[in-house]
């Protein structure tokens, strides 16, 4: 006989009362004794408190394999990782700290200048703190170079003293970003290689790994994941027999390389206070990842070797390894890591003053000196925040579930855009950049190819002028945007045109204002209206702005008359190309070129001119 059973029973009560029914229903004269001291309720209660406890179970489990309730903060960690997002555990606490050294004067022709042979050079790593007592250190991650300046990396010159009518001293200021963080180290002994040996560091506010090396000098790198055999790499753009080595030092400081590292690792938080460390699979003594292709080691790893003719090699894998890079053996791998944060570490400006690091002369060969050490000094010029305890779960879900939809994608035009803005400044300091698919031409069968995509870029010069990039900077790009892009796409790099211009109008002042006030009102309203950071590649000018502008200043009774002007060649100091203005405005609207193009007002104290009229 078939027997009618429920499954959806989940709690205490409810298992209870369905065995009582079914025990009434099939077995009327077998047991009909349900008080509360029979033994049969006892067995009942006791079953139902197991199904009650087990249903809590599981229901628990499968609400733990959901981001969006899982409650257990390992789950939680796992779950966030599995979906592209890494928690923090920790906030860091940011400023800008201002480095400061005096250089004495020397004489070029009849003209004092500072002798940058006294410039100094400040480590990587260098610790900021204060004669406060309770502020947190701050870590100032990039060399201080006081010889060397661009436009994304600025040495700020003045006079500090002068003795007659020449000065004596020259004061020389950088500026970089810090974060409070202190340097701790972790030492781990290996001996015979394990597969994917892992190793956990315990602390508290643990920002992340600064670096790692093993007892014989080699370099562990920290990766995103184990099967990524590559790693940035930077060199010093010195080296003029590289190709890639630019001139223009202040375009790119550094050239970007792709560097294969065998010695490699990931981290993956296990919760707030443990960061698990874990290695790769291979055997140093049988490496087989920068083994060069010749006929005797292709295709080692095939499982059959009767026949190669039809066999699909790929040239990142031509023997088929699956080591994930190297397991550490036989030696002690020392980590650095950094911890700090949290919101004690928020601090007012100008409160960090005292120096802990090396420093020395850029000439090597440069002795004494010793007031030039002392006119070293630090301060920071603004207050440190952002110092908080890191992400809470609430945060984690939702940081986690964003990361997921973009997985650091780079498919559509802008998501090219922005990859190439995020180019870090010491590869070549990129003003604009601007992306479209290539123009159809009149054999096309499609408006475009869409797996082809054209960006074009500009870079600032020293003054802050754009200009064209240098072979360096394109090739640094090409490299950086190689890890990112599209297996199907293409990316020309090419370089956009500039055009500069110049502004004239004519306005009409009210009566009892003062003219030359107005006036001045009116060009510093046009020079921030054209400020090139407010401008992007093919943006045209509506005129009509300036109109609206000029009329909202105090005193204008009305505008006459706004002309744009073409301003070009390079014996003037402007692009070489000229620009029909008057042919590209239609409606009120300047229109860049179909070339990528913009609009540059690049000498805006001289270029732009205004004039008082009368009716």
């Amino acid at each position: 006989m078939a027997k009618n059973i429920k499954y959806l029973n989940k709690d205490f009560n409810t298992f209870r009362q369905q065995l009582v029914d079914f025990t009434k229903t099939y077995y009327p004269n077998n047991y009909n004794d349900f008080s509360e001291s029979s033994p049969g309720t006892m067995f009942i209660e006791m079953a139902s408190y197991v199904g009650d406890v087990l249903s809590f179970y599981l229901d628990n489990q499968v609400q733990e394999t959901f981001l969006q309730f899982a409650r257990q903060e390992s789950n939680l960690y796992s779950l966030a990782y599995m979906m592209g997002y890494r928690p923090k555990v920790t906030s860091p606490s940011t400023t800008e700290i201002n480095f400061y050294q005096q250089v004495p004067a020397i004489l070029s022709g009849s003209v004092s200048v500072p002798d940058f042979s006294y410039a100094l050079k400040v480590e990587a790593n260098s610790v900021i703190t204060s004669t406060a007592n309770n502020v947190s250190p701050f870590l100032v991650g990039d060399d201080v170079d006081f010889s060397f300046s661009s436009s994304a990396d600025p040495t700020d010159v003045s006079v500090y003293s002068v003795v007659g009518n020449q000065p004596e001293y020259f004061l020389l200021k950088k500026t970089r970003k810090a974060l409070s963080a202190t340097v701790k180290s972790q030492t781990f002994t290996f001996n015979s290689p394990q597969q994917f040996a892992t190793r956990e560091i315990n602390a508290s506010n643990i920002i992340g790994i600064l670096d790692a090396f093993d007892s014989d000098g080699n370099e562990w790198y920290e990766v995103d994941y184990l099967a990524q055999d590559v790693v940035f790499d930077s060199i010093k753009n010195t080296n003029t027999n590289d190709p890639n080595f630019s001139l223009n030092g202040g375009d790119t400081p550094y050239l970007l390389k792709l560097k294969q590292a065998d010695n490699r690792f990931i981290t993956r938080f296990v919760n707030k206070s443990t960061l698990q460390i874990q290695f790769g699979s291979g055997v140093v003594a049988n490496n087989d990842e920068t083994i060069v292709p010749n006929p005797d080691n292709v295709g080692l790893g095939l499982p059959f070797e009767k026949d190669k003719l039809t066999t699909a090699f790929s040239p990142t894998n031509f023997i088929f390894t699956d080591s994930y890079g190297a397991a550490p053996s036989n030696t002690t791998l020392t980590i650095r890591y950094l911890v700090g944060g949290g919101t004690n570490a928020n601090i007012s400006s100008n409160v960090l003053d005292t120096f802990t690091g090396t420093l020395r002369f850029v000439n090597s060969n440069l002795t004494g000196a010793q007031n030039i050490f002392d006119s070293f000094q630090v301060s920071n010029p603004k207050a440190a925040d952002g110092g908080g305890s890191g992400d809470t779960n609430a945060e984690i879900r939702q940081n986690a579930i964003a990361q997921f939809s973009s997985q650091l994608r780079t498919v559509t035009q802008d998501d090219y855009l922005i990859r190439a803005l995020s180019l870090p400044s010491k590869y070549g300091s990129l003003a604009k950049v601007y992306a479209q698919p290539p123009m159809a031409n009149s054999t096309s069968l499609t408006d475009e190819n869409v797996a082809v995509i054209d960006l074009f870029c500009l870079s600032y010069d020293r003054q802050k002028h754009l200009q064209t990039p240098s072979t360096a900077l394109k090739n640094n790009l090409k490299t950086y945007l190689s890890q990112y892009r599209m297996i199907g796409d293409t990316v020309n790099i090419k370089n956009a045109y500039i055009i500069n211009i110049g502004v004239d109008f004519d306005i009409i002042v009210l009566p009892n204002y003062n003219s030359n006030e107005v006036l001045a009102s009116c060009i510093f309203a046009v020079q921030q209206f054209f400020n090139t950071n407010n401008w992007q590649i093919n943006q045209p000018v509506i005129l009509r702005d300036i109109y609206i502008l000029l009329n909202s200043i105090d005193g204008v009774q009305t505008v006459k008359n706004v002309n744009i002007i073409n301003k070009a060649g390079t014996s003037s100091g402007y692009s070489a190309y000229g620009y029909d203005i008057e042919g590209a405005t239609i409606n009120g609207v300047l229109y860049p070129s179909l070339d990528p193009s913009i609009f540059e007002l690049k000498y805006p104290d001289t270029d732009i001119k205004g004039r008082v009229v009368s009716f």
